[in-house]
């Protein structure tokens, strides 16, 4: 039955076809971008270079398809399988034998953070080989509790500390350039965040320090935050000072936004999200986005615009028409994690500004979708709505899951880290040059 999806899936998507643009983004010119019908795809036809862009238009109707529990038990690494990418890049085994690798975060001086959230460390990895390995690790930090997001404070070359989010909490340590390991305890900055249902936090500053961003998404699917007290405060993007005073909501309605970066062209802030489930295989779509500051974006009332969600029965109309759609609709259900914005100078040029996201897969979808990373460009900053498939093949032809990305950062050297929680590594993407 599922192997009969797939292949339907795949017929769709060829008979459907591609809509030929011809247009430029920045220096990203595209022959052709999967819309539509066919911008929907799967593990089974997804394949680096391939262009995609989903609008709110191509939504399915709610409940087209049942909904589907299709969790990933994931295998051991295949001897014959490897992440695919495209023509003229190298994929590698930077590091192996982690534990939960999840978000990892370059310092100015090069080094790169990962933070292991089970066990609640921060691990700091220094340099490359000649073969492609560390040439150094650590452990800079211990005492965490389900832990995701760090940041780097004040923004600059000379930081002088390094946040950390618990599920419940946001410490900090302090930290001096190239140390390998921190000189002193955490200090608690904010005491006390929601917590249960979705755990991740994540962390981001304003370019000039002063504003702190907090992601916290909701405790459940679709819970009306008006008759559930938990839900105060969540599905949002919390501001807070540097010290951790409380400011406000800066951005409303967003279901789990796991991660968030600051546009270095624009200084907004973005944020990945993972939307709601239980409507149906093609919805609701996970997005990646820059968020306005006061803005809505509909959970759980409203989704891409104004469609209503029908299991909260017509609550809440006076928001329909305020709800703001994301910039970059991705696959429903793909679980859009960390996101980046490439620093590097190793990539060929017009690479430079734009997005990595890490898709960690799908569950709510009877087959399966992400498991890769992909590539959002930008022109002055901003986003016409498409992406690229760039890091695929974590999962097999019979749609067995041996890799999940989770976090993406840009290494000293140019090139782009992915950390993987399926198969506890980190994956190392250089450009040799055009093939």
């Amino acid at each position: 039955m599922q192997k009969s999806h797939r292949i339907l899936t795949a017929l769709s998507a060829v008979a459907v076809g591609a809509l030929t643009l011809g247009i430029a983004l920045g220096s990203a010119d595209p022959k052709s971008v999967m819309t539509g019908t066919a911008a929907f795809t799967n593990v089974g036809i997804e394949k680096p270079g391939v262009w995609r862009k989903i609008t709110a238009s191509d939504l399915p109707k709610p409940f087209a398809t049942e909904s589907s529990t299709n969790r990933a038990s994931v295998i051991d690494r295949p001897a014959n399988a490897w992440p695919q990418t495209l023509p003229g890049f190298k994929v590698e085994l930077y590091a192996t034998g982690l534990d939960v690798p999840r978000e990892i975060r370059t310092a100015p001086n090069g080094d790169m953070f990962v933070m292991e959230s089970n066990k609640g460390e921060i691990l700091i990895f220094r340099g490359i080989t000649a073969d492609g390995k560390p040439k150094q690790q650590s452990v800079f930090a211990t005492g965490l509790k389900q832990s995701f997001g760090m940041a780097f404070y004040p923004p600059g070359n000379n930081p002088q500390y390094v946040y950390a989010a618990s599920t419940n909490s946001l410490v900090r340590f302090p930290y001096k350039s190239g140390e390998l390991k921190s000189s002193g305890p955490a200090e608690t900055i904010i005491p006390t965040l929601p917590t249960g249902g979705h755990w991740t936090r994540d962390i981001a500053f304003s370019p000039d320090g002063k504003r702190m961003f907090v992601s916290v998404g909701s405790g459940s699917n679709i819970d009306d935050p008006d008759t559930h007290p938990g839900e105060h405060n969540r599905a949002n993007i919390l501001e807070y000072t540097p010290e951790g005073k409380f400011v406000k909501v800066y951005a409303s309605g967003i279901r789990n936004p796991v991660g968030i970066a600051v546009n270095p062209v624009t200084g907004e802030i973005w944020c990945s999200t993972n939307e709601r489930d239980a409507l149906g295989d093609n919805l609701v779509p996970d997005y990646i986005t820059h968020v306005q500051e006061g803005g809505f974006y509909g959970w759980p009332y409203f989704y891409m615009g104004s469609n209503p969600d029908p299991r909260l029965n017509g609550a809440h109309p006076e928001l329909k028409g305020k709800v703001i759609v994301p910039d970059v609709l991705l696959q429903p259900h793909s679980a859009s994690l960390e996101l980046t914005f490439y620093n590097g100078s190793q990539f060929p040029a017009e690479y430079k500004g734009d997005i990595f996201a890490a898709e960690h897969g799908s569950w709510n979808k009877a087959v399966r979708a992400g498991y890769e990373v992909i590539r959002v460009p930008l022109k002055d900053g901003h986003s016409s709505g498409m992406y690229e498939d760039f890091l695929t093949g974590f999962a097999t032809a019979d749609g067995q899951v041996w890799g999940r990305p989770v976090g993406v950062a840009t290494a000293p050297d140019g090139s782009l880290m992915v950390t993987d929680d399926g198969g506890k590594v980190i994956w190392r993407v250089s450009y040799t040059g055009a093939h």
